[in-house]
């Protein structure tokens, strides 16, 4: 017998839990959904009930606010997966990001009209989320790290040891599900005088990625921006790929510019990170530090597995313990390929040790 999944979706709309409560029922036949209308009566119901299996939360309520319910749960612990249903403004994108940071699992954006929100495109991607968020309650044995974990470094000093700096060196970093907050804990900690541009792709539609890199340019030492065409990249700086569009690397002269395209999304995904590890065979730089997040799938994968054989390669994966969802960093770590497995608090340190400073 199937076992009864429980969901409590908070939502001031009434139109939006019913749209949401039937593509639910239709698609977990034995679902128990149980109904918030915004996020006090929401806490109230978390706090004292049964934990439901998900939670599905809107962001703009009165009473109490989705952000303010993420804050409150956050000082109980509370460890359920929550998604988010949010506008597509760029209010909503600096409101989703901030729930990303307080611990909500991921997003899917709200239809702008009524009509919208009985196609299937909504509910497919409602689903697909749903199905993630059930999914990673399984908890994935993690690889013994042993001698991959690297030491946690205190001290700039450590940094330049033996790191040339005659080198070019480049830094492409990938992640998907519980990006945006694992990201918190890498990009704040790396040094503005690293020796390195970093290229990072996470993976997010159109209208997200700019406040994403506002947030952490806020709270980081090197620069943080949003990828423009055409731009040449500069050590010191990371690049996020631009919601909706594959970020490449080309060369120019001596110097490597950024390429935003808008090709057919690859694996279902644009911006892709296959996509940009591959650009990355087709200019000269010396080294390239590989970095793998959590994430769903395997993006990153193939791409890094072409680069291997043609460029030197230092690869970094997040281990399964500190990852939000196990996917990614564990497909680049069954190819036999990775030279360190990392917790995250300590993959900013991992990555200034191998690229140093200027």
């Amino acid at each position: 017998m199937e076992i009864m999944k429980k969901f409590v979706i908070i939502d001031d709309s009434a139109l939006m839990r019913r749209v949401i409560s039937d593509i639910i029922k239709i698609s977990y036949k034995n679902a128990l959904v149980t109904t918030a209308i915004d996020g006090l009566d929401g806490y109230n119901l978390l706090s004292k009930k049964e934990k439901p299996d998900v939670v599905i939360l809107d962001i703009n309520m009165p009473r109490m606010s989705g952000l303010e319910l993420l804050e409150k749960l956050k000082l109980i612990n509370y460890d359920v997966p929550i998604l988010i249903v949010s506008t597509v403004a760029l209010e909503g994108a600096v409101e989703t990001i901030k729930a990303l940071e307080l611990g909500a699992l991921d997003f899917v954006t709200k239809p702008g009209a009524i009509s919208e929100t009985l196609e299937n495109k909504f509910s497919e991607k409602l689903l697909e989320k749903v199905n993630m968020a059930l999914s990673i309650c399984k908890k994935v044995e993690s690889p013994k790290p042993s001698i991959l974990i690297s030491k946690a470094l205190s001290k700039e000093e450590d940094y330049k040891k033996s790191i040339n700096n005659n080198q070019t060196k480049l830094i492409a970093l990938c992640c998907s599900t519980g990006g945006p907050k694992a990201l918190q804990l890498v990009i704040p900690k790396l040094k503005k005088n690293m020796d390195a541009a970093m290229l990072l792709v996470q993976h997010m539609p159109a209208g997200f990625t700019k406040s994403l890199a506002n947030r952490l340019n806020e709270l980081s030492e090197v620069e943080v921006k949003e990828a423009v065409d055409g731009e040449i990249i500069q050590k010191g700086v990371v690049y996020i790929a631009k919601g909706g569009e594959h970020m490449q690397l080309q060369q120019k002269g001596n110097n490597y510019a950024l390429h935003l395209n808008s090709l057919p999304a690859r694996d279902g995904l644009r911006p892709c990170a296959n996509m940009m590890y591959e650009s990355i065979l087709n200019i000269s730089v010396d080294e390239v530090t590989c970095v793998v997040l959590t994430g769903m799938g395997s993006d990153g994968t193939e791409g890094i597995k072409k680069l291997v054989h043609s460029k030197k390669v230092h690869l970094i994966a997040q281990d399964a313990a500190s990852s939000v969802v196990y996917g990614m960093p564990k497909a680049i770590y069954d190819t036999g390929l990775v030279n360190e497995v990392v917790t995250l608090d300590k993959i900013a340190d991992t990555i200034m040790k191998k690229v140093g400073v200027r």
